[in-house]
């Protein structure tokens, strides 16, 4: 059965750090790219940063880059998301999701459409 399971959310003061994991089951984690989102309470889900099959191609929504690193082992079939100087903007429910429609892709693409397996996803809040 395949699966995604976020976890590593929870409340954080502004100014923190938090590591969200990906653990996924049920399919071959080398052959496909790994995005993460976040969906805010009366927001559209968002892309946050995504990574290709291999790992050599990352991209980040602006909001995050150079706060956010993404990163996958696929040996242990996870993908991680490093989050550093969090702030209360960043407060969200964190999604990942696999990309089966291009296997084996060179790129990925920070685009929920893109798509189509999703985990249940981990709240983050960033609050004092």
């Amino acid at each position: 059965q395949l699966r995604l399971v976020e976890s590593g959310g929870g409340l954080v003061q502004p100014g923190g750090s938090l590591r969200l994991s990906c653990a996924v089951s049920g399919f071959t984690l080398d052959y496909y790219a790994i995005g993460w989102f976040r969906q805010a309470p009366g927001k559209e889900r968002e892309g946050v940063s995504c990574i290709s099959s291999s790992g050599r191609s990352t991209d980040y929504a602006d909001s995050v880059k150079g706060r956010f690193t993404i990163s996958r082992d696929n040996a242990k079939n996870m993908v991680y998301l490093q989050m550093n100087s969090l702030n209360p903007e960043d407060t969200a429910v964190y999604y990942c999701a696999a990309d089966f429609r291009h296997a084996r892709s060179s790129v990925c693409f920070v685009k929920p459409a893109e798509y189509e397996h999703w985990g249940q996803g981990t709240q983050v809040t960033v609050s004092s």
